[in-house]
């Protein structure tokens, strides 16, 4: 008699639990939601302003912009309730930075994914004096100069510090990187002669290109892109598989309830897809690209997998 008693109230626990996950869900949300991201300013703060803005009629709720120093915002949320009232807008540092230092937060195991927002091809661009017009010019100038090239990049694991390391071991040439403090002051090193080459975004590059300050090589999309239209790709270029892109991801705290998870996945995906985020984005240099969940699991495992090989060959990583 006591196994089968046992057997049913294990059961009846587990379907009250059940029961009370999902009428959470039901009642979410009930009060504001928070997206925790980057200083305001960067590409992570005007991403996370748009999703927040978006969201706040559907859910019925103020959705705030919680504005934190970069170090800090993936351990904040990751250590947060995963109750969906906390979430992480974030960049693809978030899965590639754990590649280069040690970080107090796995970026898979931590998370739940919600969706990608927005995807940016790089734009190789250099300065006008120099005497090429295309990637494969650049790679030959590149190999008959050995350590002589330089290359603009924003900091350590920023999206052009990236792009200038699979440069340079995909295509195999002796470059140096120049670090500054951040996109805007590499792009100047350029416009100035001072560096000669970066790994720009569209949005950044597009008006330098245009007034003839900057000249555009390829774009680091796989494919040719809309945001920079009739430009050859790197990868077709002379470097076979090469990818340069600036991504943007919405995240919440492991344990999420599902239902909660595709709440939100339905509600900024909605938003990515209509007219009004399209214009938007693409004016700023960016595309919407709205995934599922486990999509968006795919891509990290993806890139942390095909950029952590070239890392290694580079001898960049974490200890």
């Amino acid at each position: 008699m006591s196994k089968p008693f046992f057997v049913v109230c294990m059961v009846s626990v587990g379907l009250a639990g059940l029961s009370a996950v999902t009428a959470f869900s039901q009642d979410y949300p009930n009060k504001p939601v928070r997206i925790v991201t980057s200083p305001t300013g960067g590409g992570n703060d005007f991403v996370a302003r748009l999703v927040a803005r978006a969201m706040s009629g559907p859910l019925g709720q103020q959705v705030i912009v919680d504005n934190r120093p970069t170090v800090l915002i993936a351990d904040l949320v990751a250590k947060a309730a995963p109750d969906g009232y906390t979430l992480l807008l974030t960049g693809s540092a978030h899965w590639i930075g754990p590649l280069i230092d040690k970080t107090s937060y796995d970026p898979i195991k931590d998370f739940s994914t919600i969706t990608l927002v927005d995807r940016a091809p790089s734009v190789l661009v250099v300065h006008p004096s120099m005497p090429v017009k295309s990637v494969k010019q650049l790679v030959a100038l590149a190999k008959s100069r050995p350590g002589e090239l330089n290359l603009a990049v924003g900091g350590v694991g920023s999206s052009n510090f990236i792009g200038a390391i699979l440069f340079e071991h995909m295509a195999g040439v002796n470059v140096v990187r120049i670090p500054y403090k951040g996109t805007g002051p590499a792009m100047t090193a350029v416009i100035s002669g001072e560096v000669h080459a970066m790994f720009a975004s569209p949005g950044g590059a597009a008006p330098h290109v245009k007034s003839g300050r900057l000249r555009a090589l390829a774009v680091g999309s796989l494919k040719p892109s809309a945001l920079a239209p009739g430009m050859p790709t790197v990868a077709a270029s002379g470097i076979p598989g090469y990818i340069s892109e600036t991504l943007h991801a919405l995240f919440a705290p492991a344990g999420t309830p599902p239902a909660i998870v595709a709440r939100l996945n339905q509600e900024v995906s909605r938003y990515l897809q209509s007219a009004e985020a399209k214009g938007i984005f693409m004016k700023a240099g960016t595309e919407p690209s709205p995934t599922s969940p486990e999509e968006l699991t795919a891509v990290m495992n993806s890139e942390v997998a095909r950029i952590g090989k070239v890392f290694k060959a580079a001898g960049i990583g974490a200890p």
